[in-house]
């Protein structure tokens, strides 16, 4: 299975004195079990990108299909495969909006068809999965939880449906370390479990490079890149610059240890990392 995009141009307010071109010819393929990160400046075509990937966005010009069947179609096949993609927004509590958490989780699988004792196994699985324990939160108010936790209902709601693609725009944004490090230890635990695609979105190039497989970088509704995170940031560190990206603060510390004689490996992917192979290389226990 696969989500295919073929040459899709996506315009906001066509036709009119705000007409604004957001996607500009995209063609791309994201296959079952990857982890794509997307990066690029504010405005860059990033979250219109996203929401073509389940048909929240039906394309100006071009098409998106989901292992052949065009997102663009009326029929159940269409309807089915779009379930196959789900989606955390950037702001969970845009997408929470029940009484309860059981609830909030609860109405995903209920309109999937699932049967009351299916849709309660699938509430509880999810819960346990993003570490919220089904006595103490199932019957509360989620908008009573913290940042993190409402993180965490957000995600469990999209887990409970069962999708083959996860798609997470910004799901850091403002977390705090401990929150943020907990969201993503349950997201790379998704993805080894289930062995579900990861998409996500990111203005951190930390948060690219450790946890991405494969990054595209966008830019003015174009794949300006579309490679393996270290191949981009040490291949075309001056072409993103020119369009206000940068490399992630590890490499560029690794790359001055290295400067000044200490060998360190390519491609170290996070601070715990790199405090290792400077151990090392020092000869430290």
């Amino acid at each position: 299975m696969s989500i295919k995009l073929t040459d899709v141009f996506f315009t906001y307010m066509s036709g009119t004195p705000f007409e604004r071109k957001a996607l500009n010819g995209v063609s791309l393929t994201i296959e079952k079990g990857e982890i794509v990160a997307i990066i690029g400046h504010t405005g860059s075509g990033k979250s219109t990108l996203v929401q073509h990937l389940n048909g929240l966005l039906q394309p100006s010009q071009g098409q998106v299909s989901i292992d052949g069947v065009n997102l663009a179609g009326n029929g159940s096949a269409a309807l089915k495969v779009r379930g196959q993609v789900g989606m955390v927004f950037q702001y969970p509590e845009h997408q929470i909006f029940a009484e309860t958490v059981y609830e909030d989780i609860a109405f995903g699988p209920r309109n999937l068809g699932f049967t009351e004792a299916e849709v309660d196994k699938q509430v509880r699985d999810a819960m346990a999965f993003v570490g919220l324990a089904f006595d103490s939160f199932s019957q509360r108010s989620p908008f009573q939880l913290s940042g993190g936790q409402m993180r965490r209902v957000a995600i469990a709601g999209v887990v409970a449906m069962n999708p083959a693609y996860l798609v997470l725009d910004e799901p850091s944004a403002g977390l705090d370390p401990r929150s943020r490090n907990a969201v993503f230890k349950e997201i790379m635990a998704l993805h080894r479990s289930r062995g579900i695609a990861i998409v996500l979105v990111t203005h951190s190039m930390e948060e690219a490079v450790k946890y991405a497989d494969r990054l595209l970088v966008i830019s003015k509704g174009r794949v300006l890149f579309d490679d393996q995170p270290n191949a981009i940031f040490t291949q075309h560190q001056a072409e993103l610059l020119e369009v206000g990206m940068d490399e992630p603060q590890v490499y560029k510390l690794s790359s001055l240890l290295r400067r000044q004689g200490l060998q360190l490996p390519e491609g170290i992917k996070d601070a715990d990392e790199l405090v290792k192979k400077i151990k090392q290389a020092k000869g430290w226990r």
